[in-house]
């Protein structure tokens, strides 16, 4: 692959670090949530702790996780991994969504959340959790309660910013009436630019860091994305439209676009991708997750790539939102959010 430094149509930069609330980060942070599940089994544990501390030897110094990622294990391995190394990182967790008894529930209780942050802490293995975000709405408590118990946190030192994650424009706005709200977490990439319908705007009015996940489009946006039927029985894609027929095929033409421009480019077509994300704002932050080391640092090293004018305008013209064949989300899985939807989307579901 051609060096960074020599990438036709863009050019090397110094990388600057971004902000969330007080914390200066560098621009891409770390999603840690495959490390334990959704795309698969869980890594093998050395392997993770190794892979984990190599990532902060790299330089990430902004992870994600949460209590439901492999039912509290992903925490517990980044405490085990990192606790000799907590003040070089701005941790991020979630609450909300739990597990008792091996099943899965959501709880936006404020004594729920609070009990659920005691146990993060001492998963993490730390005394104060940098990023608290509630994880998804709770339908049956307001989302003012919610946040009233997180500023409470705040106020007792156990946490020191709230974040909502996968909500609307609307809630953001309610939920900082009550109490800043330092970052707005949702999924956000070439293939999927619903943020952009509001929440992107409502973040920039309210100061609040939006952090993309599943910036390389959950893997669609690589060089060689694994076909429908290859996926594991673990694997979450499985029920993702996106990744069935017709839709998988139906986007294949616009991968085919992204790999020449890739090409062009000396990169790869994850590295475009990220550098697009960031490029759409100074205040976005992507976590994008790996359990592979190169692409580790190849995620990392995307942030030294700034595209040109002309470059975006080709990528935002191919994934433009209604070329894009299929919703993200299943009706079932876009109950569970209060994010926006395109008119077409919900015409055609």
């Amino acid at each position: 692959m051609v060096a960074v430094s020599d990438i036709e149509g863009s050019s090397r930069m110094s990388v600057a670090k971004r902000k969330i609330g007080a914390l200066d980060v560098h621009p891409v942070g770390l999603g840690c949530m495959n490390l334990s599940h959704a795309y698969g089994p869980a890594q093998d544990h050395a392997d993770a702790v190794k892979f984990l501390q190599r990532a902060v030897d790299i330089g990430y110094d902004f992870l994600d996780t949460a209590t439901i990622y492999g039912m509290g294990k992903n925490e517990a391995l980044i405490g085990e991994a990192l606790k000799d190394r907590r003040n070089d990182i701005v941790l991020a967790s979630k609450c909300v969504m739990g597990f008792k008894d091996g099943k899965r529930f959501r709880d936006g209780r404020p004594e729920s959340i609070k009990k659920a942050c005691h146990a993060s802490l001492e998963r993490l293995q730390t005394d104060v959790i940098d990023l608290y975000y509630m994880h998804r709405p709770d339908f049956n408590v307001p989302i003012e309660d919610s946040v009233g118990a997180l500023a409470e946190l705040v106020q007792e030192g156990k946490i020191r910013m709230i974040g909502l994650s996968e909500m609307s424009a609307d809630t953001l706005r309610k939920a900082h009436a009550v109490h800043p709200i330092a970052a707005m977490q949702s999924e956000y990439s070439l293939m999927t630019r619903n943020p952009e319908i509001a929440v992107i705007d409502a973040c920039k009015e309210l100061g609040t860091t939006f952090v993309p996940f599943s910036p390389v489009g959950r893997g669609y946006l690589a060089n060689d994305p694994p076909e429908p039927g290859s996926y594991h029985e673990k694997d979450l894609r499985r029920t993702f439209p996106r990744f069935s027929e017709p839709h998988f095929s139906a986007n294949l033409g616009l991968l085919g676009t992204a790999k020449e421009i890739a090409s062009e480019l000396g990169c790869t077509v994850a590295q475009l991708a990220l550098a697009w994300t960031l490029a759409r704002g100074s205040t976005f932050v992507p976590i994008p997750g790996t359990t592979n080391l190169q692409h580790l640092e190849d995620n990392f090293n995307s942030a030294e790539i700034a595209l040109s004018a002309d470059v975006l305008d080709r990528l935002n013209e191919t994934f433009a939102p209604q070329a894009i064949s299929g919703p993200r989300y299943s009706p079932p899985a876009q109950a569970t959010v209060t994010t926006e939807q395109f008119e077409f989307e919900t015409a055609s579901a």
